[in-house]
């Protein structure tokens, strides 16, 4: 595929989506920038149309099609492409099928629905939901579109290089880009190539746990590897496209891979610390950058693409107490105390001394292991910061109470 092909049609689209869809905010990160000597930017798609940038895409390539193509569109996606795909057929009043994951988080599936698409719920992952809404098309004689290997969806996903250009008032020097199908990849490369050459980084940043551009670029082509469900949903695709791997595999600088704990303290980092919602797949190249796996230079201008927010309610809190559980922020002690009045209140005094907010305590003084005279305390604590945990536990010892932090 002609890259000044893609980067001409994304001059087109970004004609088109303008005033339907958001120019998402730029931001900058003193914190990030501090961290890595680096000057950090974030592209904020979270905050477009739909919660993600798959509505670029998606609004572009209907947009686009013809008069007999206009029947009916049908979709497969995890989650953002279909909210996408949803809302862009809605606006242009098409009737859209969306076959989703069974694992698709709940909220997306809701979403999707009330953009006004019928969902189908089919299979365990992407490639599951893609054989099913193939064969839904064919059936109706509607129009697939596809996620991320159709040139129209890529020179729409593209438009976001060309909004953040425009936002710097130049060029970044590196872009990193969470990579699932390779749409979203193949757009920046293609502005990024057409407009500065090879002056521009572009690295990609993919799961683990389906590291199929990882695997197929070893390969020489596109290779189908295993993939599970994880908190990076938006990225599990078993296989690239045939245009997305032709693009990636010849002209991408770089691809690490980053796991569920590096992008969840990634995602905790941009809530805490730039009011930024992001999901699994959004704060991927933040997990990167972070981890260390892509070195920058001294003042380089790094772009982040935050891709999406559309992370599930019941999952975000699973992340952020498991995050401050790994900061002692939340701890979980248990200790012996006498079994004899006054000791338990001698405890909590401890506690509220040094300002640890008590969520829950168990006091167990009849289990038939505890020793007699003893009862054993269990307490789960909100805490100000590591040092007033290690002072309580100072304290207890030398009042005779040995306590421990358990694991969660």
């Amino acid at each position: 595929m002609d890259l000044q092909e893609i980067y001409n049609d994304s001059l087109n689209a970004i004609k088109v989506i303008s005033g339907p869809l958001h120019e998402t905010p730029l931001d900058f990160s003193s914190t990030y920038s501090r961290i890595t000597g680096a000057k950090v930017y974030l592209k904020l798609e979270n905050l477009q149309k739909t919660g993600s940038f798959k509505v670029r895409g998606a609004y572009y390539k209907i947009w686009s099609l013809k008069d007999n193509e206009k029947k009916g569109v049908v979709a497969a996606s995890a989650g953002n492409h279909a909210q996408g795909v949803a809302f862009a057929a809605s606006k242009q009043g098409i009737p859209s099928i969306i076959v989703m994951p069974e694992t698709a988080p709940i909220s997306k599936v809701e979403a999707t629905k009330n953009y006004g698409a019928e969902v189908v719920l089919h299979g365990r992952v992407y490639d599951d939901a893609l054989s099913k809404a193939l064969e839904i098309a064919e059936e109706k004689g509607y129009t697939f579109i596809h996620p991320f290997d159709d040139p129209k969806i890529i020179a729409g996903q593209g438009t976001i290089l060309l909004e953040a250009a425009k936002q710097l008032g130049g060029k970044p020097d590196t872009v990193i880009v969470p990579i699932g199908g390779g749409g979203l990849a193949s757009g920046i490369i293609a502005v990024a190539r057409s407009l500065w050459g090879n002056s521009v980084r572009v690295i990609g940043v993919e799961p683990s746990y389906a590291a199929k551009f990882t695997e197929s670029i070893k390969k020489g082509h596109p290779v189908t590897v295993p993939a599970r469900p994880g908190i990076m949903d938006g990225l599990v695709v078993k296989k690239p496209g045939n245009i997305t791997f032709n693009i990636i595999s010849r002209h991408i600088d770089g691809i690490v891979t980053v796991d569920d704990k590096e992008v969840s303290q990634a995602i905790y980092l941009l809530l805490e610390r730039n009011k930024t919602l992001a999901e699994g797949a959004g704060a991927a190249p933040l997990a990167a950058l972070l981890s260390g796996k892509i070195s920058v230079r001294e003042n380089e201008k790094v772009l982040l693409v935050v891709s999406g927010g559309n992370i599930d309610p019941s999952r975000l809190v699973r992340v952020i107490n498991y995050q401050l559980g790994r900061r002692h922020r939340i701890i979980r002690l248990e200790g012996l105390i006498p079994d004899e009045p006054g000791s338990l209140n001698t405890v909590l005094e401890i506690f509220a001394k040094a300002r640890l907010n008590i969520i829950d305590i168990r006091h167990d003084r009849v289990s038939p292991v505890l020793e007699p005279g003893w009862a054993k305390i269990e307490v789960f604590a909100e805490t100000p910061s590591e040092e007033a945990v290690r002072k309580v536990l100072e304290k207890l010892s030398g009042e005779g109470f040995p306590f421990r932090i358990l694991k969660f």
